[in-house]
């Protein structure tokens, strides 16, 4: 398909032709441009038309401002007619922006950062819900808008798009940085280099992309993947029939899985339903709880598992190199994430205890297998004061367990002589510096 970007002017000189790559919105400066998906330019020119007749007059270019590019497969060529080459639209002096194509350009010109976001569906909300833990709120003033911002860092957009569109966006370079599930950047990243998870487990959205099968019929004692491949029922004339939205990640899996008669078919829902209507022998799709599958009479299969997959925070490798700001605003978000997440399920102990020293009510607290804490108890004396002096009795310590073993860490705590047990949930555990920060550096060779 053929789409036509026109520039519009409002100044006596139209500008010049801009990549295919430049953001879509009003740009700085007094130029603005209109979008117009469709073979047909002439309606451009109509648009055109009806713009100059509304306004003030305007003296307009040749139809070169008539910039065509394909929205599928490879890109158009230039119009006809002389250009000093694409430029930004900026007011001042021109200058050069990245061509469609090279793989290490970016739309430089831009210098705010870009998160992108689900749009909707649970995905979107828990991921809001996420980042709101974090102490890090999504400001949208229209919730009709696709862009937001976020007042704790300053230099971020928040562009709420498509799953699939974000993975694409980074590829591209509009996007920097965007949080989505990790099935979604493995379909639509396709091995991409350039693509970098920074966190692998944000801990929502978890699934996993798997293979089902009829449990009835020639299926109904088929239990693996291999006793699925060794049916002899599948010839070069009648392959495996298999039906899936993973139109990458399914033939990929079962290439490497060494099934050769497969043939695939694309769906975007409800592909339960086809293998009963005849369509296909199998599935490739997400699989959360699987009661879909079991009411639709499916079964997944032992070795059918493509991934597993939950929501993860990735980024441009390019972005991270080359843009200004791309890696510090990375690192905050990161740090806020591990932080919250680390904390999760962790809660304070604090309690007095009576001893000798800080010694011995630390060998009693470390005698018990659930009162270690993450490094070990932390323990301070208590002054009290007793017949006109100021002596110590007590210790008060401190120690964070699993929220799942309390009772019993309330309980150990008790039989070595605790007492005025209080217990707090914990929002942060900010380690001296995260692992994943360290295995990024690593990854970008820095």
């Amino acid at each position: 398909m053929t789409a036509f970007r026109i520039f519009l002017a409002d100044t006596e000189q139209a500008p010049s032709r801009s990549s295919a790559t430049s953001d879509p919105r009003r740009t700085e400066g007094s130029s603005s441009s209109i979008f117009f998906p469709g073979p047909f330019p002439f309606l451009g020119k109509k648009i055109l038309e009806a713009r100059k007749r509304g306004g003030k007059r305007r003296r307009w270019p040749p139809p070169s401002i008539l910039v065509p590019f394909s929205t599928s497969g490879p890109p158009l060529p230039p119009p006809l007619g002389p250009s000093p080459g694409p430029t930004s639209l900026r007011s001042g002096a021109a200058r050069p922006l990245p061509l469609r194509g090279d793989p290490e350009a970016l739309p430089l010109e831009r210098t705010v950062v870009r998160l992108g976001l689900p749009s909707k569906g649970r995905m979107a909300d828990e991921t809001l819900s996420l980042l709101k833990n974090c102490q890090l709120s999504v400001r949208q003033v229209n919730p009709r808008q696709y862009v937001a911002d976020m007042p704790q860092l300053s230099n971020l957009e928040v562009w709420f798009q498509r799953p699939k569109d974000i993975v694409r966006k980074l590829r591209s370079g509009d996007l920097d940085i965007g949080i989505v599930g990790f099935d979604t950047v493995s379909e639509y990243g396709q091995g991409n280099e350039d693509l970098v998870v920074v966190h692998d487990a944000l801990e929502y959205g978890a699934c996993r992309l798997s293979l089902a099968i009829p449990k009835y019929g020639i299926f109904e004692n088929i239990n693996t993947l291999h006793e699925l491949a060794q049916m002899p029922q599948w010839t070069a004339e009648r392959p495996l029939r298999i039906v899936t939205g993973f139109s990458y990640l399914g033939p990929k899996f079962l290439k490497e899985k060494g099934l050769d008669h497969v043939s695939f078919s694309t769906a975007d829902g409800a592909l339960e339903a086809a293998p009963a209507m005849g369509i296909a022998d199998a599935i490739i799709d997400l699989v959360s709880s699987g009661t879909t599958l079991h009411e639709n009479d499916l079964k997944e299969i032992e070795g059918g598992v493509v991934l597993e997959s939950q929501a993860v925070f990735v980024a441009s490798r390019r972005s991270l190199n080359i843009r200004e700001g791309v890696l510090e605003i990375t690192h905050e978000i990161l740090e806020r994430l591990e932080a919250h997440l680390r904390a999760t399920g962790q809660v304070t102990m604090v309690a007095n205890m009576r001893g000798n020293s800080a010694k011995e009510v630390a060998e009693r607290i470390l005698s018990q297998t659930s009162l270690s804490g993450l490094q070990g108890p932390t323990i301070s004396p208590v002054y009290c004061k007793r017949d006109g002096k100021v002596v110590v009795d007590y210790y008060a310590i401190v120690i964070c367990v699993p929220q799942k073993t309390l009772y019993k860490s309330v309980q150990q705590l008790r039989s070595i002589g605790g007492s005025g047990v209080l217990v707090s949930d914990l929002t942060y555990i900010f380690e001296e510096e995260t692992p994943r920060w360290r295995k990024l550096l690593s990854q970008l060779g820095l």
